[in-house]
């Protein structure tokens, strides 16, 4: 009996000690990656220049500004700087209030125990170049990758505004059996720092160089996921590295002003839009366009909080007007076929995005008799044609010719609408879920490839 007792005491203490070890105090934990890690030039020069543009820019502007004009500014500044940093702050990423992270902490912790002992989950903690310790979780299946050979493809995911990678949108990519790397925002679990646009870049810098020169993924087999909030660090991955292989964003929007003047007062609005854009310009849909290559974009068709339609507290069945991933797809369809989305292709593309089920969806393709393969043809042989006249790689870029397409301006304007609502299709799907509900397995997707 006192053999059985003191079994069972070692066995406790040994998960005293797993917990231990992936506590949320994640000072002492040795640094296993750093941003100046690796200093390839392409990598290094084109995310060094993504991380200083603004700055550079909004010093320029600075400049041009007269004296008076900047004491004028001031309290407005100051008023700004003050909503960002309390209110502000706490309403965009709710997740980084410490009474959220020590009422989350035992979840957390299981997550994380679960992720080590079922799916042999490797923390480690990664160096940013602002200083911050970003806590990150590999899931590693290239040696099982299965029968599609999935695991051979990193999933890197970007959590939402209350979310962490121990229980958040990286379950739907884990079960479905790819590689998976999870990471906290900074202020986040055992993330250090706070999380404000540029931290968050700099922290998604430091973790797709970790994926590309650490866990040695070819850029190809790299796919970045976003879940709402998550949606702006995973396009600004994709615009400072055009080489990784595709994009997955997850009931995102296009922009926070819209957002975030849906629940503020009305006589807020003039600090509301200067606040966000001087401290939360999460400017998703302008990153988003200047990625080449796959994307997908999930629409969840019950998500009243990436949705502007009125102040109702849920979305009644089938209103997908308001849904600010709408504008997302117009602005890339807008971006990369200028001509097909033109005034025709605009407005049945606005229509279909109404649709709120397949059937209706399938409804809407029968009755402007969309034929895919002739659209798939002509999409081809315009790709095959630009690749003959553009014989340099770098022209052409990592995913074939460069956007915008000039496709569609001799088709007659019946062509176009075929056209544009095929392509909608291809880069848009509907998830019948709210914004919150974990995505299942079958519904996460990669994206359609010509």
């Amino acid at each position: 009996m006192c053999v059985v007792c003191f079994v069972k005491a070692l066995v406790h203490v040994f998960k005293v000690y797993l917990s231990a070890n992936y506590a949320y105090n994640f000072r002492g934990w040795p640094v296993d990656f750093r941003w100046d890690d690796v200093r390839a030039a392409g990598a290094g020069s084109s995310s060094h220049r993504a991380l200083t543009c603004a700055a550079a820019a909004a010093g320029a502007r600075s400049q041009a500004q007269c004296l008076l004009q900047q004491i004028r500014a001031l309290p407005g500044q100051l008023a700004s700087y003050a909503l960002a940093h309390s209110l502000g702050r706490w309403l965009v990423y709710p997740g980084s209030v410490f009474l959220t992270t020590r009422a989350l902490l035992p979840l957390l912790q299981q997550g994380q125990e679960r992720l080590v002992e079922r799916y042999s989950g490797r923390r480690a903690k990664l160096v940013a170049c602002d200083g911050n310790e970003i806590d990150t979780m590999f899931m590693d299946r290239r040696q099982h990758p299965g029968s599609h050979g999935r695991g051979l493809r990193l999933v890197i995911c970007c959590e939402g505004n209350a979310g962490f990678y121990e229980m958040g949108c990286l379950s739907a990519p884990l079960e479905a059996g790819y590689s998976v790397l999870g990471w906290n925002h900074p202020g986040f679990g055992g993330s250090t720092g706070a999380p404000f646009p540029q931290n968050d870049a700099n922290a998604m810098d430091v973790v797709v160089k970790y994926a590309l020169h650490r866990l040695h993924f070819p850029p190809t087999h790299v796919v970045v996921y976003g879940w709402s909030i998550g949606g702006f660090t995973a396009t600004w991955a994709t615009m400072t590295y055009p080489e990784l292989g595709a994009l997955v964003l997850d009931a995102t929007f296009d922009d926070l002003v819209p957002l975030a003047l849906k629940v503020m007062p009305h006589s807020w609005k003039g600090l509301v839009v200067r606040t966000v854009r001087e401290h939360f310009n999460l400017n998703v849909a302008e990153q988003l366009c200047c990625y080449p290559g796959p994307v997908l974009l999930l629409r969840r068709t019950q998500d009243d909080v990436v949705s502007t339609s009125g102040h109702l507290p849920s979305l009644s069945p089938g209103d997908m007007q308001g849904n600010r991933g709408n504008e997302l797809l117009l602005r890339l369809l807008q971006h990369r076929y200028p001509a097909v989305m033109s005034r025709e292709g605009q407005a049945v593309v606005t229509r279909w995005l109404r649709a709120s089920s397949l059937a209706q969806e399938a409804a809407f393709y029968a009755r402007y008799r969309v034929d895919d393969e002739c659209c798939l043809s002509l999409l081809r042989s315009y790709r095959v044609r630009c690749e003959e006249e553009l014989e340099d790689e770098e022209v052409r870029g990592p995913h074939g010719p460069a956007f915008p397409w000039l496709l569609g301006q001799s088709l007659s304007s019946r062509r176009r609408r075929q056209l544009a609502l095929f392509l909608a299709r291809r880069h848009l799907k509907n998830v019948e879920a709210t914004h919150c509900c974990p995505l299942e397995p079958e519904d996460f997707q990669l994206p359609w490839e010509l």
